[in-house]
């Protein structure tokens, strides 16, 4: 089985539908793949419906989380979305994205660059707006050649320039919260230094303790000596040891199941999983 447990639509920073994801899933050779998008549930029916036969679609949503002034991302799979206390943090959390939005627009008008509320608005297309789309904006304005350049402490990284902070769920709040909800949480990509500040081992080793089900070791932005490294945290802690994709359609030039979760470990997370379960497809629309 080829299983990929983090994927984005145009529900919040991805390129793809919904409904385009799990077609592009199914042509990758996927045969399991989980929407996960920026703190909504919002794509999950359309993917559900466009669902190819012989691709499982398993429902989720990467969390904005921060703990000690470091910013991360709680991937929650398999839980309740109508659950109301995750509803509502979830809520809370997507409610001040245009707020900062904003905000950062304010910035890089103030720093001289063009870019207008309107361009943001049109790339998100409706999405639960976020950084990548502000980014997307400074390329379409030949600021930045491509949406990574863009974070970095020049523009958009956390205490960048341009960096507005927004609403995040502290990260043991939020194993709490999808905990209750029946869900499963994986911390993602814990060990991309790359997008800044990252979480010390001293917390990741107290968020086990408080219920943290596995961490994410696979990733485009994990070399081999921290997968190496996250194997061993993962083996001392008791947690699962994911892989995915972080696809985000053209946004990224990374590719679907270009990382991946051994089949065993993704029927563990089926079976501690109370709130929702995988959605067969049925050869959707």
């Amino acid at each position: 089985m080829r299983i990929d447990l983090h994927c984005h639509s145009t529900a919040s920073d991805g390129t793809d539908t919904p409904a385009e994801l799990v077609r592009h899933a199914a042509a990758a050779g996927l045969d399991v793949v989980a929407l996960t998008d920026h703190d909504t549930t919002r794509g999950h029916a359309e993917a559900t419906a466009a669902l190819p036969e012989g691709l499982t679609l398993v429902t989720g949503a990467e969390l904005s989380c921060r703990v000690d002034g470091i910013s991360m991302h709680m991937l929650a799979y398999l839980f309740d979305p109508e659950e109301p206390a995750l509803l509502a943090e979830r809520e809370l959390v997507r409610d001040d994205r245009v707020p900062r939005a904003r905000g950062m627009v304010a910035k890089l008008n103030e720093l001289g660059v063009p870019v207008t509320w309107e361009q943001v608005e049109r790339i998100a297309a409706g999405g639960s707006v976020g950084r990548p789309h502000v980014a997307t904006a400074l390329v379409e304005l030949g600021v930045v050649p491509t949406v990574s350049d863009a974070f970095t402490e020049e523009w958009l990284a956390d205490g960048g320039r341009a960096f507005v902070k927004k609403h995040e769920t502290d990260p043991f709040e939020a194993i709490r919260l999808v905990k209750a909800a029946g869900g499963v949480s994986v911390f993602a990509h814990p060990a991309a230094t790359k997008r800044g500040r990252t979480v010390p081992e001293s917390t990741i080793a107290e968020m086990a303790a408080a219920g943290l089900d596995g961490i994410e070791v696979d990733h485009m932005d994990h070399d081999a000596d921290s997968r190496t490294r996250l194997r061993g945290l993962a083996k001392e802690l008791g947690l699962l040891v994911t892989g995915s994709s972080d696809y985000h359609g053209s946004r990224k030039s990374v590719s679907l199941g270009e990382c991946t979760t051994d089949p065993e470990v993704y029927g563990e997370i089926i079976r501690r999983a109370t709130g929702a379960f995988p959605v067969p497809g049925t050869g959707g629309a």
